[in-house]
């Protein structure tokens, strides 16, 4: 199997997409930061010293989304039409599940702008509550959907 990323050389490059067709593209990931009752009680109950510890998660979540491109070498720059992050409280965890959903309609996916939002999203719930408790876990990043384009539909097991 070949790599796009690389050129005849072993070089990295970015793909060319001019010559693709322009079709509507999804994706959708998740992860999941865990951490102890007493911290997630902090964040559930909005009591963080740092303030809604969700609402600006899900905020960071969507700038992530927006600046891929800024972030990621070999990403193409796009068009967002939708970024949608849900942050749910999961006490079996215990701790924050997130969940994004990517949507543009462009030559290329938005697999690694969903990654994105789901991964600042948890990295800045890490931040806010950081002081209450610096063991915290990130983990679980994954694509779980994936619709649209050449390779068509992607659908990670459960």
């Amino acid at each position: 199997m070949s790599l796009s990323h690389f050129d005849a050389a072993g070089r990295a490059h970015m793909v060319d997409v001019s010559d693709k067709a322009e079709t509507a593209r999804l994706a959708v990931a998740e992860g999941w930061v865990r951490m102890s009752p007493e911290t997630l009680a902090l964040a559930a109950e909005g009591r963080a010293d740092k303030g809604d510890v969700i609402g600006i998660a899900r905020l960071a979540g969507i700038m992530g989304a927006k600046r891929t491109a800024d972030l990621i070498p070999l990403c193409h720059p796009l068009p967002i039409a939708k970024v949608a992050v849900d942050i749910a409280v999961d006490d079996a965890l215990p701790g924050l599940r997130v969940t994004a959903t990517v949507k543009t309609a462009g030559k290329t996916g938005v697999e690694m702008e969903a990654l994105t939002a789901v991964s600042t999203a948890c990295l800045t719930v890490y931040d806010m509550l950081k002081a209450a408790e610096k063991g915290m876990e990130i983990g679980g990043l994954r694509l779980t959907l994936k619709e649209g384009g050449k390779s068509g539909r992607y659908e990670a097991p459960a």
